[in-house]
């Protein structure tokens, strides 16, 4: 059995079946991404709930896995070499698990490249801008009720994203084509997301991206996304 106990974060968070994956997450769009890249790939995880009511993320064990003290993080222990590996970043994160399984992310060196791409722009676009709409949209309405301009900002850069997401899936399932990729699993959540955590699809006007909401649709339809999107209950 694998010995995890150098990992402070297995003191909070014990580990039952020390030899499988160790994931610490909660179901919001960017926790949601690895449980639904372990379901898609079929590789055995244990799950501990990180939650914010108690700053769980801030607590000194879990800062020791993600100095960031952010959901998600991983332990795996059978990482590179055998060796036990924690990780941080959910981008990181799928891109290590696809590699691990030689799964959801192209061999052929360029697609696998453009995958990456359309990864990093979830990373650096759709995630935080999403992010900031729902926060002053939503949770913080009540501290801008006088001051328009925060929503109107993020909504007006997230119907700009769904813009660029509308153009790519012009004659595409996929982003990346007839593929499923971790691109998808990146994104998807956080479009669907703005309808199901931050009711805003009128605001947003989510029905004005036919082919974007189609391809939610396509995501949300596989067994994986469903399990993995009410992991941890």
């Amino acid at each position: 059995m694998t010995d995890l106990s150098a990992f402070p974060v297995t003191r909070r968070w014990p580990a039952a079946n020390p030899d499988v994956l160790q994931l610490y997450s909660l179901a919001t769009p960017n926790g949601v991404k690895v449980s639904i890249a372990l379901e898609e790939l079929g590789i055995p995880y244990e799950v501990h709930k990180v939650t914010f009511a108690d700053n769980s993320q801030k607590s000194p064990e879990f800062v020791s896995l993600n100095p960031n003290g952010r959901i998600p993080a991983i332990l795996d222990p059978h990482g590179p070499g055998g060796k036990p590996l924690g990780l941080f970043e959910s981008g990181a994160i799928l891109v290590y698990l696809a590699e691990k399984a030689g799964k959801l992310l192209p061999s052929d060196p360029a697609a696998r490249y453009e995958t990456l791409a359309w990864v990093f722009f979830q990373m650096g676009g759709v995630g935080p801008m999403f992010g900031q709409f729902g926060h002053f949209f939503k949770y913080a309405a009540d501290k801008v009720a006088n001051n328009s301009y925060p929503v109107e900002r993020y909504r007006d850069e997230a119907k700009r994203l769904l813009s660029v997401l509308e153009a790519r899936l012009e004659g595409r399932d996929y982003l990346m084509g007839d593929e499923y990729s971790i691109a998808d699993i990146a994104t998807f959540p956080w479009v669907r997301g703005t309808d199901v955590f931050y009711n805003a699809r009128e605001v947003l006007e989510l029905d004005s991206f036919p082919r974007v909401m189609a391809w939610v649709e396509r995501c949300w339809a596989r067994p994986a996304s469903q399990k993995g999107w009410a992991v941890p209950a």
